[in-house]
This record gives structure tokens, C-alpha cells and sequence, in this order.
């Protein structure tokens, strides 16, 4: 739940990016919580075909929501997986990934900086002492957990976050998503969630839990997390007869994929500071509206966490940090000249997807 300020904190990172297929605008703000602890990710071109935009909304503290925003895409891309072409295996690998890599000696390494817990140049100098001496992590994605240290036995973060990525891959659009973050598309101004929230109410999750040696109470896994599924808190992940999936809290993703077609207007992914005040179709309309007088998208998610911020903390409600990315499709170019030709049939109502 977290300490709130005596007032709100709305100044706001925003930002915003174009390449020929995509143009995008994201905002964070603080909001009335006493620490940040929602990161992102927006890579327009992690290839010359591929987008990949990610929020990540952190619990217990910031790091693993900083350390998915690092490297989460990197490991989506440099899969074996994603190289043959299977988006689903290498995003589901990558989600996983970011456990393992953030144990041991060099997993606790890189919290410590990204928690700002070791000054620059006490990491630099551990760096050195007992970094790899064979080049870039990128191209050896599995030293991270066999490279020695003071920390080599380091279990992994007891804080965690969620995680929420969508990318967009020539005309297909795959999710990922593990927790209560959020993913939605507006085809022809009608929401569609293309993500599912993970909370203990879930029959299937209440089940995992269950027979993990778990128990739900108000709520909660253990009476302390209020949601099932992320990337971190290792402290639900320490049944050894239990694979990852089967875990108490597990960093395994939904991945759904659908064609994107003509009628698709944007997509959003935001964290549940913003489901928390708006469902799916009033965030769509509210953009729809904000689309018809403001071209600028991280205008928009600028309105949109304004509109969310709380006037005080009585509820709690609007009081979280806030992250959203807004995605807009671009159109193809109309025909310069009309012809003749038979309109083309109607698009189905819903789009169709593949988990």
C-alpha cells in the first residue's frame, strides 16, 4: 500500500517517439506516493520490423521494476526463439529470465546500483574485480548467474514488479503480461483487453497458490501481496519441489497475439494506478475525445494521469504512482484517385487471439 505524501508530486516524466509504422507518447508521475516505483520501457525499433513497449509497476521498492525497464527487452531479443521467429516462447523465456539473472553475485551487483544503495565509484571498482573478462553480457546471456563474488549466493530481490509488454512485429501485436498491469486496443472506439489481471480471486491462480503451500487471506497471498503473478518477489518462489510456473507467485506471462487490421485505432499499457480509476472503455473514449483537439500522445497521458491524480488520500483510490503508453497505428496513405472496386466485407467485432 505504501506511505503517502502530505501532497502530491505531479511533475512528470513524458516523452514521445515516431518511426513508419507507429507513433507513440508515454507520462509517470509520482503522484501522492512517497517513492517512484513504476519504470518503462519504449523501444521503437528493436528491430528493423519490431516494437516493443513495456510497463513495469514495482512493489516493495523500485529495483526490479528498473532492472525489467534494462533488460527485459534485450533478452526478448537475443532468444534463440525470437531469432526462429516464435514471439510467444521468447517473451515467456524472457519474463523468467529476469529471476534468474537477478540472483547471485552480479544480480545483487546491478540492484545495488539500480537501488542506488552503492555509489558509482565503489560499483565500478566491484565491477572490475569481478565482472566477466569476455565481453558484453549481450552476447553471453547465461554468465550472469555463474560469475562468482562476495554475493554469489544471493536468493534474488524479496521486492518485485509487475510486467506488461506489448510489441508489434510487422502486423502482428503480442502481450505479455504477469500482474495486474493492464494492456487494451480500441478497434473502432470499442475496448478490448488483451491482457488478464492476475489478482488471488482467480479460481486458476487460487488454485496455483493453494497447492504451492500458500494461503489467501483479505485478499492477499499470505495476507501480504495482492497480486499473483511477477517478476521478483523471490520469497513466494522457494518451494524446491516446484517448477517456476507452479510457484506461489509466478513470473510466467499470458501471451496473447492478434493481426492488427485497418479498424485498429491505438493501444494503451498502463499500470493499475490508471485501471484503479478508469475501466478499459472510459480510458479509450477519454483518449478518442483528448485525439480530436490534441495531436501530441504524451499530451494525452499527461490528461489522462492528471485526470486519474486523486485531490487527496482519503479513498486511495488515484493515489498510486501512474505509468501509460499510448500507441497509435498509422494508417496507410488513401489511393489518390477513387476506383471502382467492391467495398471490402466488414471486420469481425473482436479481434482474434491466440494464448
Amino acid at each position: 500500500m505504501g506511505t503517502y505524501l502530505s501532497s502530491p508530486k505531479t511533475d512528470k516524466l513524458s516523452e514521445e517517439g515516431e518511426n513508419d509504422k507507429v507513433r507513440y507518447g508515454l507520462s509517470s508521475m509520482q503522484g501522492w506516493r512517497a517513492t517512484m516505483e513504476d519504470a518503462h520501457a519504449a523501444i521503437l525499433d528493436l528491430d528493423d520490423k519490431t516494437s516493443f513497449f513495456g510497463v513495469y509497476d514495482g512493489h516493495g521498492g523500485k529495483v526490479v521494476a528498473k532492472f525489467c525497464a534494462k533488460y527485459l527487452h534485450q533478452q526478448v531479443r537475443c532468444n534463440e526463439a525470437y531469432e526462429a521467429g516464435d514471439i510467444e516462447t521468447s517473451l515467456r523465456r524472457a519474463f523468467f529470465r529476469m529471476d534468474d539473472m537477478m540472483q547471485g553475485q552480479r544480480g545483487w551487483r546491478e540492484l545495488a546500483v539500480l537501488g542506488d544503495k552503492m555509489n558509482k565509484f565503489s560499483g565500478m571498482i566491484e565491477g572490475f574485480i569481478w565482472s566477466p573478462r569476455s565481453g558484453d553480457s549481450n552476447n553471453q546471456p547465461d554468465i550472469w548467474p555463474l560469475e562468482d563474488g562476495p554475493h554469489s549466493d544471493f536468493p534474488g530481490p524479496t521486492s518485485g514488479c509487475t510486467a506488461c509488454v506489448a510489441l508489434i512485429k510487422d502486423k502482428k501485436l503480442f502481450v505479455a503480461n504477469a500482474g495486474d498491469s493492464r494492456c487494451v486496443i480500441s478497434r473502432k472506439h470499442q475496448a478490448y483487453n488483451l491482457s488478464k489481471d492476475h489478482k488471488p480471486d482467480l479460481e486458476v491462480e487460487k488454485e496455483r497458490i493453494l497447492k504451492a503451500g500458500g494461503f489467501i487471506h483479505a485478499g492477499r497471498i499470505n495476507g501480504s501481496l495482492n497480486l499473483t503473478r511477477a517478476i521478483g518477489d523471490m520469497e513466494f518462489k522457494q518451494n524446491k519441489f516446484l517448477p517456476s510456473e507452479k510457484q506461489m507467485v509466478t513470473a510466467d506471462p499470458d501471451v496473447n497475439m492478434i493481426d492488427l487490421c485497418d479498424d485498429d485505432d491505438f493501444l494503451v499499457v498502463a499500470c493499475d494506478g490508471i485501471w484503479d480509476c478508469m475501466s478499459s472503455q472510459e480510458l479509450v473514449d477519454f483518449i478518442h475525445e483528448q485525439l480530436k483537439s490534441e495531436s501530441k500522445l504524451s499530451t494525452i497521458c499527461e490528461n489522462v494521469v492528471d485526470k486519474c491524480l486523486a485531490p487527496d488520500t482519503a479513498s486511495g483510490e488515484g493515489c498510486d504512482n501512474m505509468t501509460i503508453i499510448l500507441v497509435q497505428f498509422k494508417k496507410p496513405d488513401p489511393p489518390e484517385t477513387e476506383t471502382e472496386e467492391p467495398e471490402p466485407e466488414p471486420s469481425q467485432d473482436e479481434p482474434s487471439s491466440s494464448s
